[in-house]
């Protein structure tokens, strides 16, 4: 390694490393390796494996949130599709990297702590909720608990993105149908009488 160390680099360095090989490639002496370092050297910049994943899941979260921000549809049912659509494309781009994600929870309203919260799955869930609330309060969903209806959404759209991880040779018209009649149920079941 010719450049010195930051924890950028080492962070991007285990990004690429997941992407490359998947999470469960993921070790302090592979990354040292692989930056021309011995593994000691990477505790000056992070505290062990479970920080360096962490750190990997934050940058994820930061692109997600990006692009969910971007997502300015006035119809706060027709953003909670297109929050989801954006999720599952994530998913499918980049799916070792969604699993990372994944390691670190959102820290909800209705569920205990377990202590691996991360604020930025929550801030993405939070844009989620903000549109599921609108939703409610416009009377185009029906009068729930905005939370549970977020993660009754969540649940469908985490559940689409997994099963379209599983292998199954969707052509992508099989998969957009998949996807449009998953959203289609959860909404209908949400929706205001």
């Amino acid at each position: 390694m010719t450049s010195p160390l930051s924890r950028l680099i080492v962070v991007e360095a285990t990004r690429d490393l997941i992407v490359a090989d998947g999470l469960e490639a993921v070790s302090l002496r592979r990354l040292a390796a692989r930056l021309g370092v011995t593994a000691p050297a990477l505790y000056a910049y992070v505290a062990d494996k479970h920080d360096l994943l962490r750190a990997v899941a934050e940058g994820e979260f930061e692109r997600l949130i990006a692009t969910m921000e971007t997502i300015d549809e006035p119809d706060p049912v027709q953003r909670l599709r297109r929050l989801s659509r954006a999720y599952i494309d994530v998913a499918l781009r980049e799916p070792e990297l969604f699993r990372t994600m994944f390691l670190f929870p959102p820290d909800l309203a209705v569920a205990g702590a377990t202590g691996e919260e991360l604020p930025l799955a929550t801030t993405s869930f939070q844009l989620a909720l903000d549109a599921v609330t609108e939703a409610i309060e416009s009377g185009t969903l029906r009068a729930l608990d905005p939370t549970v209806a977020a993660l009754t959404l969540w649940t469908a759209t985490h559940g689409a993105a997994t099963v379209l991880l599983l292998g199954f040779p969707f052509d992508d018209v099989t998969r957009d149908l998949l996807i449009d009649s998953v959203l289609d149920t959860v909404l209908a079941g949400l929706a205001a009488p």
